[in-house]
């Protein structure tokens, strides 16, 4: 990321999680209400488990913001683990008294074996801590920032879910008019889905996975409208938007795909019936008659709502766990059970969500630049102007 830049840091049990954000413009409004519906967003779904009864996720904003606006230094936020009191001595940072017994059988699926072997240690929990979706919290965090940058240029951001399971949910959305998408209703959905009869489908299929001692994964589909054209570049590799986009679906946890568009179907497809053609109006300017591009092309942005899928494996951690090797003994036994959902798609959208506006507003910051949120603003405003018909021939 060129011009916004974001870490994050803590342990899934440690006393809470912290994230970063440098580069972000001097004057643009923030608080925490900005952030917390996210958070609670990303909590929430069918298929969650124990510990989101336990965490009450809350931002707490330590530096870059004052009397309500960002400074244009490093943004800091914080957000506290409920469940450190419970850990407070098996994740001391402090020598502790006594000895806490190693976890030594990794599970199959999940970052433990090739961690361990990476870094030396035959305890899983000095790697399953960092590699808890856990983590994805601050992201979050960093994402409904960078969200808020977005809606200052009228950029909106959504997400639903497409398929749990074996069930697919596939309504007739018009993909060229997200806004009036039902939003309101898949925010109501326990799965995040548009149909309601999809979604009790789904319902069924995680109560079947939960009495199985099993998990369930699927796929969320992140949508962003009124993009500017030309986020993004030919030019080079590590420049082109969708590449961008894919890095940043692909690092969510369990996220093995990326689809932009309808590109998978399109493989199956001649090109008169993949590629968007081209309309112009005075109305809208320049406009595509489809969609089956996902918003991007040469690596650019072009103009038309952008469309990304993230492909969820299911959750390697199970209550009918699955066979393994202690790394201590060789023995062959049964992977570890550490506290898990069933099904985290819903959540998944939510984390998509802030990938995918951290890249946008990192891409929006490169193409049209600024110290301070108006200028960022007026910026896109005079390119939208001047793609308009009116302005071109004046």
């Amino acid at each position: 990321m060129a011009r916004l830049r974001f870490l994050t840091s803590g342990e899934s049990h440690g006393p809470g999680l912290t994230v970063i954000l440098e580069g972000l413009p001097f004057g643009l409004p923030l608080n925490s209400s900005h952030i917390d519906p996210d958070l609670a967003r990303r909590q929430g779904g069918y298929g969650r488990g124990g510990r989101m009864q336990i965490e009450r996720d809350q931002a707490t904003i330590r530096s870059g913001v004052r009397h309500g606006r960002t400074l244009g230094s490093p943004v800091t936020i914080l957000i506290e683990n409920r469940d450190w009191a419970n850990w407070s001595e098996r994740m001391s940072v402090d020598p502790v008294d006594g000895e806490i017994p190693a976890i030594t059988k990794p599970r199959p699926g999940h970052a433990d074996l090739a961690g361990m072997v990476k870094y030396g240690t035959d305890d899983l929990r000095n790697i399953l801590e960092r590699s808890s979706a856990r983590e994805t919290t601050a992201r979050v965090a960093a994402g409904a920032v960078a969200k808020r940058l977005l809606s200052e240029a009228t950029i909106q951001i959504r997400s639903r879910t497409v398929r749990i399971g074996p069930i697919d949910d596939t309504p007739d959305l018009n993909p060229l008019r997200p806004d009036e998408w039902p939003w309101d209703d898949i925010e109501a959905s326990p799965v995040r889905a548009a149909t309601p009869s999809r979604a009790a489908a789904m319902i069924q299929e995680i109560d079947a996975a939960r009495e199985a001692g099993s998990t369930l994964g699927g796929i969320f589909e992140v949508v962003a409208w009124g993009l500017p054209i030309g986020l993004g570049s030919h030019v080079h590799w590590d420049r082109k938007i969708d590449g961008r986009l894919a890095q940043a679906i692909l690092s969510i946890n369990a996220v093995k795909g990326v689809e932009l568009g309808t590109a998978f179907e399109n493989t199956s497809r001649p090109g008169h019936k993949v590629h968007d053609a081209i309309s112009h109006t005075h109305q809208d300017g320049w406009t595509r008659l489809t969609n089956r591009a996902g918003g991007t092309e040469g690596g650019m942005t072009n103009g038309q709502p952008l469309v990304v899928r993230g492909a969820l494996k299911p959750i390697a951690t199970m209550r009918t766990p699955l066979p393994t090797v202690d790394v201590q003994t060789h023995e062959h036994t049964k992977a570890h059970f550490e506290r898990s959902d069933i099904c985290v798609v819903p959540a998944a959208g939510v984390i998509g969500e802030a990938m995918v506006a951290l890249v946008l507003a990192d891409a929006l910051m490169e193409t049209f630049g600024g110290d301070n949120i108006n200028d960022i603003v007026s910026a896109v405003c005079r390119h939208r102007e001047g793609l308009h018909p009116t302005s071109a021939s004046a």
